[in-house]
């Protein structure tokens, strides 16, 4: 009789690349295999018959599996790592699955490296010198093993201790830590022992806790001590920050930075009597993770400040002996092994998909690298991460708490933040003076104590360095996704080389007539008191009422409004749901000329009137730049602002701490660059920015096949025709010309340039002094300071700052989202959804109303 098998498709001798929805194997020299393996395969049959099928040199390279594996929706797929039996198992229970067409079997070849004779563990023997009570100890489970005294349990120090549910969010944590490991943090990687194996091999040293209050966790041990003695010492994790921020957006997948997991006492994996933690938290650690590598779960028997038992969960169902049995050591935090029975003797009767063991917490601790390369990581990129990891797929909402408690760890708590805010930005003070910050509190009825409502912010170097921008400002609001609602107030200016120029910051209860007028007038009298400055906005109607409020400093002349085009658009298609009205007001928006503005106009109004006294409602210099007069240089939306709002997205779930150290970090960042390029580009004699040469190249081509007659030589009267037959009045001497391309923008038109060659006129005079690589220098020339330490702040002396409870999130889960969408959300040219049964359009299979038809 025939053994039933299943096919898979191998590929090898190419390399595995994955993105948030797919993996997918790549290479030029990739080579396919197929297999058929029996239903009853097992992992070592399995790869015997992928060497003789591949004839891989079994002594020289080592295979590693991985499958492609559909998550539930089946249109996402992730790595699932094929490394025993049951692994086996799941994957040829694929072939069950409907949206799987074919099994694939990644294979990834190793070269086996020489092996190095190690003691117990993976690590050399340290010796403690001086103490009695010490023989001889090797590290055991976990980066923070130690040595082993000679101590005993002491069996009446035992008692139960309730588990902590203090969650931030709200929800229950689902570990079984107590919270009593409050210490310093030791820098978890395995590799530290190794790093000193050698150092240590022929000499005795001893050991030094992190937690012991004698421990030395400096990085610079004195002379005198390691003349003494032979120290080892560990080393605290940097405070989190954003110094590397501009690398944010550079971060993928295939460059994470794996959680190294701690090795274990003996070859078999199993922990052994004597072993000693640096923490209960470390020794919690290691059970998890030996539990999730072994498959079984196990229970809390007790647990306390002193004392952990763990055992089986299945001991009386199975008669499963296993069995951990820690205790505290006297005066020290260490947690020693005194009972061990092991290993686990029951069985699985079903295959978990997720397990009970790796909880939000160890979920946390390993994706913390990458919180720190991307805090906008997503929970399915979590979820993936965690099932390439430990081949386990997690609830949402345990990937989702898992990053919640990941952002507490790094960045802090979010309630104590509003109260060490005020102390952050004298320390940002103390080394940049000069930065503005205006703070807007409540009173309470608590004395020493006031409830925040708004804090305004702008860095020196951003106020130095608007002066040589041009005069335009654009400005708008985003929401906060942390523990506490709020509203992130930005202004941006635009450089010489029309990028953005981050200006100013504020957070605030929301957007109101209030808010922006606070915020506005921040800026009138903290950032800016330049005259005629123009403002781009949304209509939202606290920002219309600010710019006409004469008390504010920005209404007409000392500054000019105008409203973004996309969203006068959107407006509009919101009210009048006509996709070619609102590209008729789109290019009527962007006409140059009154001739060119009044052709769209005309046609509106034909196809519907109501719509053009809807825009004959709205004054035409606020959106249309044929009637602007040059004070906005081009610039139609508020684009600038919201490209800087997608560089903030992820910090907006961070603290308030964190979110204005990103904004000092993330603008030190654009300074430094963007000075650089500012001084070679002086250093090569080059006039102008890359933006105005690559503008005024195109039109010295455009302004070669033009007809010219002069008429005044004296004040350079020209009549200037096209290519297209159209003609144009140009006048040097006031430096206009009727197309009005010159005012609008500030640098030459294509018939000044015309009629500039004509006369050997150098045509640059006419560039506006904004554009030139001396003012984009001198924008970004202006330096940040390093923040000292913040034991070297000054010390805050004000009131007490409390978070507004008004603007707490309550219950737990993803935060909902309170943005307006309109049709700005949708995206051009989508193609809708067809329906596989009927072919209709506008719904799938699943929602289909004739399927019951169609069979």
């Amino acid at each position: 009789m025939s053994v039933p098998t299943i096919p898979v498709t191998c590929y090898y001798n190419g390399q595995i690349s994955r993105s948030e929805t797919d993996v997918k194997y790549e290479g030029s020299e990739t080579v396919i295999e197929p297999l058929q393996v029996p239903v009853a395969c097992t992992f070592q049959e399995l790869i015997d018959m992928i060497y003789l099928k591949t004839t891989i040199d079994k002594r020289r390279f080592k295979l590693v599996l991985i499958c492609k594996y559909p998550l539930r929706s089946g249109k996402k797929f992730q790595p699932y790592p094929v490394r025993d039996d049951s692994s086996v198992r799941t994957m040829l229970d694929l072939v069950n699955t409907p949206t799987i067409e074919e099994i694939e079997l990644y294979i990834k070849v190793v070269r086996v490296k020489a092996q190095v004779n190690q003691s117990v563990g993976g690590h050399a023997d340290i010796y403690v010198r001086d103490n009695s009570n010490v023989a001889q100890f090797d590290y055991g489970c976990g980066p923070s093993s130690g040595p082993v005294p000679d101590t005993g349990p002491n069996g009446d120090d035992e008692d139960n201790a309730d588990e902590e549910r203090n969650d931030e969010y709200g929800e229950d944590v689902d570990d079984e830590s107590d919270g009593d490991d409050g210490g310093v943090e030791v820098d978890r990687q395995a590799s530290f022992f190794r790093a000193f194996s050698q150092v240590l091999e022929n000499e005795q040293g001893i050991y030094v806790s992190a937690q012991a209050p004698s421990c030395d966790v400096s990085n610079h041990l004195d002379d005198e001590t390691l003349d003494e003695q032979s120290l080892v010492a560990y080393h605290l994790p940097p405070t989190p920050h954003f110094e590397h921020v501009e690398n944010l957006h550079n971060a993928v997948a295939s460059n994470w930075t794996p959680w190294v997991e701690p090795p274990t006492a003996n070859s078999s994996g199993e922990f052994v009597i004597g072993q000693v933690f640096n923490s209960k938290s470390d020794l919690q650690e290691a059970a998890k993770i030996y539990s999730i590598k072994a498959h079984q779960e196990y229970v809390v028997v007790a647990s306390s400040k002193k004392v952990l038992v763990l055992r089986c969960k299945k001991a009386e169902e199975c008669q499963c002996h296993w069995k951990l049995r820690a205790m505290v050591i006297k005066d020290t935090s260490l947690f020693v092994i005194n009972k061990y029975t092991g290993p686990h003797t029951c069985v699985n009767t079903y295959l978990n998909r997720d397990h009970h063991q790796l909880d939000s917490q160890l979920v946390s601790t390993h994706i913390k690298t990458l919180i720190q390369a991307q805090f906008s990581l997503s929970t399915a990129t979590i979820q993936a991460s965690v099932m390439e990891k430990w081949g386990y797929q997690i609830s949402y909402k345990k990937a989702l708490d898992g990053k919640h408690k990941a952002i507490r760890q790094l960045y802090g708590d979010f309630s104590q933040s509003y109260t060490e805010l005020p102390r952050l930005f004298l320390g940002i003070e103390q080394a940049n003076p000069g930065c503005a910050v205006v703070w807007k509190t409540c009173e309470t009825n608590m004395p020493n104590t006031e409830i925040f409502q708004r804090v305004f912010w702008s860095f020196k170097p951003s106020i130095e360095g608007f002066q040589h921008c041009r005069p335009v400002m654009s400005i708008d609001g985003t929401h906060l996704y942390g523990k506490y609602k709020g509203k992130l107030l930005i202004a941006m200016g635009c450089d010489a080389n029309n990028q953005l120029f981050p200006l100013a910051f504020a957070i605030t209860e929301g957007e109101n007539t209030d808010s922006w007028g606070w915020f506005l007038a921040c800026i009138r009298n903290e950032v800016t008191q330049r005259a005629g400055i123009c403002v781009i906005s949304d209509r939202h109607p606290g920002i219309m009422a600010a710019m006409v409020d004469p008390h504010l400093g920005w209404a007409t002349p000392f500054a000019y409004h105008r409203i973004c085009m996309r969203h006068f658009a959107s407006n509009f298609m919101t009210r009048f749901k006509d996709k070619i009205l609102k590209n008729l007001v789109c290019r009527a928006a962007l006409a140059s000329t009154e001739r060119k503005f009044k052709k769209p106009m005309n046609t509106i109004g034909r196809i519907k009137s109501e719509a053009l006294q809807w825009l004959e409602a709205v004054p035409f210099q606020l959106w249309a730049l044929s009637h602007d007069g040059g004070r906005r240089y081009g610039l139609m939306t508020t684009n600038i602002s919201e490209v800087f709002n997608s560089v903030l997205k992820g910090a907006r779930s961070l603290p308030v701490t964190a979110l204005v150290q990103l904004t000092f970090f993330r603008l030190n960042s654009y300074f430094v660059a963007r000075r650089e390029v500012g001084a070679n580009r002086l250093a090569s004699s080059e006039q102008f920015t890359p933006f105005v040469d690559a503008q005024i190249q195109g039109r010295v081509v455009k302004a070669g096949s033009m007809e010219i007659v002069l008429y005044d030589h004296v004040k350079g009267l020209f009549h200037v025709k096209s290519k297209s037959g159209r003609t144009h009045r140009v006048n040097l001497h006031e430096k206009t010309c009727t197309c009005v391309k010159t005012l609008i923008y500030g640098f030459p038109c294509s018939h000044i340039i015309s009629a500039c060659q004509h006369r050997c006129v150098d045509f640059r005079l006419f560039v506006e002094d904004y554009y030139t690589t001396k003012s984009y220098y001198d924008t970004w020339a202006p330096l940040f300071h390093p923040i000292f330490n913040k034991d070297e702040w000054p010390l805050y002396d004000g009131t007490v700052i409390l978070p507004p409870d008004s603007m707490r999130r309550f219950g737990s889960g993803r935060p909902k989202s309170t943005r307006l969408h309109n049709e700005m959300d949708v995206r051009e040219g989508k193609t809708l959804i067809t329906c596989g049964v009927c072919k209709q359009l506008g719904h799938n299979r699943r929602s289909c109303k004739n399927i019951n038809q169609a069979q």
